[in-house]
């Protein structure tokens, strides 16, 4: 999105603040956009607020008219951000504090950052109707700030990467398998699908196959890797070429979440127009699908009967995805946002944005 912000708003200065960790330390801008790696530790529990830390104290000696922070966690960092003088936008990506993997302090540190984003930023982005909803209604007070500001659907590479390739590679039949994908954490699900693919009344050349992997090894991947079969196969983490190449010749996308923020992977899968069924959750419903291509979360026997069916009607509902959730409106009024923050009209802007992980 920043480039397409900095494409129609030259005199932006955007600068994305890295986890010095997950970038290429080589590369320092793209496409207009100014790359800053900071430092970070690679730590599940400290990682983000220290880097959010470093991050704030990086704008505001960099006077930056606008700190854009991403996440309740590093929202914790906003009023210190305030407190220097910076203008704040709060990205609210989803109720962190519903992961499963998270312990009682840590949820309630979460909570915590929510609050400290939604009372003292200056204004608030929900990624997703319904989120922005819930936190209109949980905090009155704050209820002008937040704003509804959905992701696009992704244009994913090919990168020259032909299917053939990939199939041979991974050991798939075009047309023959399921694809999930996701990060190996208990709130998406992948444990039901597992459990309804291999009770599904379907063929034994068909395939289920999960691209991701777990941030750090845990007892709940070790567990769902166990189920590892002819049939079941683990990618591990996969490029975006081969993403794009698993969405498009798969008979199914299937994402069987408890918790989303707005679900970035079925939305890569809309764009490649790949049959989805997902769980019914709040986040998936945001996406407008017809019923059919829901089913209860939990419900390992639902999925597993529909499974069973055929899919290829859904591939219509993708298309309309692909037509409501658009990068180029996000763009738009992302940039308006942080005009109207900034308030700086007519001259320079400069824009801290403080990253998750990786630079895009």
């Amino acid at each position: 999105m920043l480039p397409r912000i900095k494409a129609t708003n030259n005199d932006f200065d955007l600068n994305v603040l890295c986890r010095g960790p997950y970038v290429d330390a080589e590369r320092r801008s793209f496409e207009g956009v100014t790359l800053t790696p900071l430092p970070a530790p690679r730590s599940r529990s400290f990682e983000a607020i220290v880097a959010t830390f470093v991050a704030t104290l990086y704008a505001w000696f960099n006077k930056a008219n606008v700190l854009h922070i991403h996440g309740i966690g590093p929202a914790l960092m906003t009023p210190l951000a305030r407190i220097l003088g910076l203008k704040v936008i709060v990205t609210h990506h989803g109720a962190d504090y519903e992961r499963a993997k998270w312990g009682k302090m840590a949820k309630m540190i979460l909570r915590i950052g929510e609050r400290s984003g939604l009372i003292w930023a200056d204004r608030v982005i929900a990624i997703s109707p319904s989120l922005a909803d819930r936190l209109r209604e949980i905090f009155p007070s704050q209820a002008h700030k937040v704003s509804y500001i959905p992701n696009g659907t992704p244009k994913l590479p090919s990168d020259g990467v032909e299917a053939a390739q990939v199939h041979d590679a991974l050991g798939l039949t075009g047309k023959k398998y399921a694809v999930a994908v996701g990060r190996l954490v208990p709130e998406k699900g992948l444990h039901d699908l597992v459990l309804a693919f291999q009770s599904a009344d379907l063929g034994d050349d068909w395939v289920l196959a999960i691209a991701g992997d777990a941030d750090h090894d845990s007892d709940y991947a070790r567990e769902l890797r166990s189920h590892e079969s002819e049939r079941i196969r683990f990618l591990g983490f996969q490029t975006r070429p081969v993403l794009k190449c698993l969405y498009e010749n798969c008979a199914l996308f299937v994402m069987p979440s408890y918790h989303e923020g707005l679900p970035i992977a079925a939305l890569e899968a809309a764009s490649c127009e790949a049959p989805m069924l997902l769980s019914n959750i709040e986040a998936n419903r945001d996406l407008g699908l017809s019923d059919d291509c829901y089913f209860p979360v939990g419900d390992v026997g639902r999925l597993s009967s529909l499974l069973a069916t055929n899919h290829k009607a859904r591939s219509s509902d993708s298309r309309t995805v692909k037509k409501r959730f658009d990068w180029d409106a996000a763009a738009f009024k992302t940039a308006a946002l942080y005009r109207s923050v900034a308030a700086i009209p007519n001259d320079a802007v400069s824009i801290a944005r403080s990253a998750s992980r990786t630079a895009k």
